[in-house]
């Protein structure tokens, strides 16, 4: 439906007899984060057995695939390709047999001086097999001269510049890693096993906790070097100061489920608020409030409460037309959206409806559902997003179309109104996005909306993504 693509979903379990399928369960809680391939590594007797492949997490492992993967220790991943094409060499995680013994990495975020860590390592004689940024980590950690993992993960790591929130996996410790922004979520948490002792728990959402029955312990702080082996757990900071933390706050607007706690913050009640102080900063008469399913609708509520304006299902969404549909012929195209979304007539005939959704990214979709709207039998339409215009690409993790795809770059929102066929179109703005989330705008990452990008771009900026 839309142009954003979520980022990806890392996991990690140690010290858990069923490992593997824990870490199955938490991609399948995350798959909203990565539906273009997916894979396990598990650590049994020193050695790592690894599955991946090309599709949704269900579809990539069955019965024997889980059984095949042994050991009480497991990473996972879940990708959307934000460096590199949708190839199973780049499907994660990364492994390889280094001299010090099997490694497998999983990583969230984009690394944006990949591009020249890779040309240099590539001209001191390393191969690469895919194209995604994440193997130059394990380069970089393959030519360290320690035998230390975590001394190798110290001096590797800051050489990178953008988002990383790293699992790693070797033959005796598992070790998460968060960049010193904090762009990318990453939190800890902890699982009885069958003998009755904690069992350890990465996993780039606390939703994925909720699936697997593990509680809810602390975030991994940016910067934090974090990791666990036979003997309990370990900590230490990275050797690297920024000026700003850089949370990227897309994801309390639209990438993490709603159910999720991100960042210190529930997804949901964020949402809600947002939805809130849109009713205050826009008031318009209406007599329902509808929101896009099913992105718009704790926001949907907040305005709802906010206004006293009565909310209603006025969409329903088919929630069994999945990324393969097979598109129909241009003579009945018409229909993509309707086959997504069915208006009620009984709930829109002649109302004033105000719909509200979470992001308007290109336009088209937001013009096709209120073309719907208005076929059944809305008097009005009146749009409200729940967060300012999206201006400018991310570079940190999320794959956003070129910035001229961005309809709010280069149109005012009275074009953008007319556009969507609207009969009137406001966004929430930044001053209150982050008054809604109750934090300073310097903790988070908002260049999508503001353009105040927390790093340098290495050219970037002038290659759009």
């Amino acid at each position: 439906m839309k142009t954003w693509r979520e980022e990806c979903a890392v996991i990690g379990i140690w010290n858990h007899e069923e490992a593997s399928r824990l870490a199955y369960l938490g991609l399948f809680a995350m798959q909203h984060r990565g539906q273009e391939s997916a894979g396990v590594v598990s650590l049994h007797e020193n050695h790592h057995i690894h599955h991946k492949g090309l599709g949704l997490v269900g579809d990539v492992f069955s019965e024997p695939d889980l059984i095949r993967l042994k050991g009480a220790a497991a990473v996972g991943h879940a990708r959307y390709s934000t460096t590199g094409q949708n190839l199973l060499t780049n499907a994660q995680p990364i492994t390889a047999q280094l001299l010090n013994g099997p490694l497998a990495v999983a990583h969230n975020g984009n690394l944006i001086n990949a591009h020249e860590l890779r040309e240099k390592l590539q001209k001191e004689g390393s191969i690469f097999q895919g194209t995604n940024d994440t193997e130059v980590l394990m380069h970089l950690l393959s030519r360290h001269p320690s035998n230390d993992l975590i001394k190798a993960l110290q001096d590797s790591v800051v050489q990178l510049e953008g988002a990383f929130s790293f699992v790693v996996m070797s033959h005796d410790r598992l070790v998460a890693i968060r960049d010193p922004y904090g762009f990318r979520p990453l939190v800890l948490g902890k699982k009885k096993n069958a003998a009755g002792e904690w069992a350890y728990v990465l996993a780039s959402e606390t939703c994925a906790f909720d699936l697997i029955g593990a509680q809810f312990v602390r975030e991994i702080e940016p910067g934090e070097i974090f990791w666990v082996d036979q003997q309990g757990e370990h900590q230490l900071m990275m050797d690297r100061k920024v000026s700003r933390k850089a949370r990227c706050i897309f994801e309390h607007v639209y990438f993490a489920r709603p159910d999720s706690v991100v960042f210190g913050h529930s997804v949901y009640e964020s949402r809600k608020s947002f939805g809130r102080y849109l009713a205050k900063e826009n008031k318009v008469e209406a007599d329902i409030v509808v929101p896009v399913p099913d992105s718009g609708v704790p926001a949907a509520i907040g305005y709802s409460l906010e206004s006293g304006i009565p909310f209603e299902l006025g969409i329903i969404r088919n929630h069994y037309v999945g990324r393969t549909f097979i598109q129909p012929q241009q003579s009945i195209r018409s229909f993509g959206v309707k086959i997504k979304l069915n208006p009620q007539s009984a709930v829109l005939q002649g109302k004033r409806v105000i719909v509200i959704d979470d992001s308007l990214v290109r336009g088209t979709t937001s013009n096709k559902i209120i073309g719907l709207i208005r076929a059944a039998g809305a008097k009005e339409v009146h749009m409200r997003i729940a967060a300012p215009p999206t201006i400018n690409p991310c570079y940190y993790g999320v794959d956003t179309p070129h910035k001229s795809q961005l309809i709010a770059s280069h149109q005012s929102v009275e074009e953008i109104r007319k556009f969507i066929d609207a009969d009137s179109l406001t966004y929430l703005s930044l001053e209150g996005l982050f008054a809604a989330m109750k934090a300073k705008s310097d903790s988070f990452c908002a260049a999508c909306f503001d353009g105040n990008y927390p790093t340098p771009l290495h050219g970037l900026d002038r290659i759009s993504p």
